[in-house]
């Protein structure tokens, strides 16, 4: 009976343990999330800017760019973007299963990926990874979506690959992200026409020429999707962590609860054993 009361109390002491440590990690977590999420949010006007600027260009520069026209897609590519950690919940899982539903309806799918739990589960799986992307870090700049865009537009350039999509987990707030696809290329007006951004008022001179502004800009909006969704991706990891660690925090509680009450219940019958020792010794002593 000692010896089951010493393991009991063994195992409160180690989920104690363990729930100031997901304690910790969830206010490191919260923490960080208040910087990405403003990141993450701030990247949003800007793309919607250039998005708009592309839109006007691609009606009324007449030219014609490898980024916008349609081909016969005989090769697809994905860039998958993930964390390179884990202990967020379902985050990674529900982008990478919405990875494989996109994948599974493109012709010869192939994938970018970005953090390790994508490049692992689709390694796993054994599909064809063109390129892979780790240690993003905390904080992620624009060059590291500059890589991946140039990757990116290699493959496109070359033949790899005839249709780009990007899927990311999109911010909604703390505790809420939502996997999204969006088509990188090639840009299709329809893609431009997403937002709100290609409606705008006035006119816009361009400098040399339109035709030359969106020869430079065209490969700039591949990198500022991306870096867009790596801030996204980011923010959504904070969150996903932090309420991953508070639920992690509020189970471990109630596991002490548990275990105390066991703990006390086994107690309770040590002492009502020796007791009746006690008794049934004294009894016999008197007879």
């Amino acid at each position: 009976m000692a010896e089951g009361l010493k393991e009991i109390r063994r195992r409160i002491n180690s989920v104690k343990n363990i729930r100031k440590i997901t304690a910790a990690m969830k206010m490191v977590a919260a923490s960080k999330l208040r910087r990405a999420q403003h990141r993450a949010e701030a990247g949003r006007p800007y793309a919607e800017a250039v998005r708009g600027v592309l839109l006007r260009l691609a009606e009324n520069a007449g030219v014609e760019h490898p980024f916008l026209m349609e081909r016969p897609v005989a090769a697809s590519l994905a860039v998958m973007v993930t964390s390179d950690r884990g202990l967020a919940g379902a985050f990674n899982s529900n982008i990478n299963r919405a990875g494989v539903q996109l994948l599974r309806g493109l012709p010869g799918p192939r994938v970018i990926a970005v953090g390790r739990k994508a490049r692992d589960f689709f390694r796993r799986r054994r599909y064809d990874i063109v390129a892979e992307y780790t240690g993003i870090g905390d904080e992620v700049r624009f060059v590291q979506a500059e890589a991946i865009a140039s990757e990116v537009t290699r493959h496109f350039l070359q033949g790899g690959c005839d249709q780009v999509h990007l899927v990311y987990p999109q911010f909604v707030n703390a505790v809420t992200s939502r996997p999204v696809s969006v088509r990188l290329l090639p840009l299709a007006g329809a893609d431009l026409r997403g937002g709100a951004a290609g409606s705008g008022e006035g006119e816009y001179i361009f400098e040399p020429d339109a035709a030359g502004v969106l020869e430079r800009l065209l490969p700039h909006y591949i990198s500022v999707l991306i870096y867009r969704a790596l801030l996204e991706a980011k923010a959504s990891e904070f969150g996903a962590r932090m309420a991953a660690m508070d639920s992690a925090t509020r189970n471990a509680g109630e596991v002490i609860d548990r275990l105390t009450l066991v703990s006390f219940r086994v107690r309770q019958a040590a002492i009502t054993k020796e007791i009746s020792e006690i008794v049934g010794g004294a009894t016999a002593l008197q007879g």
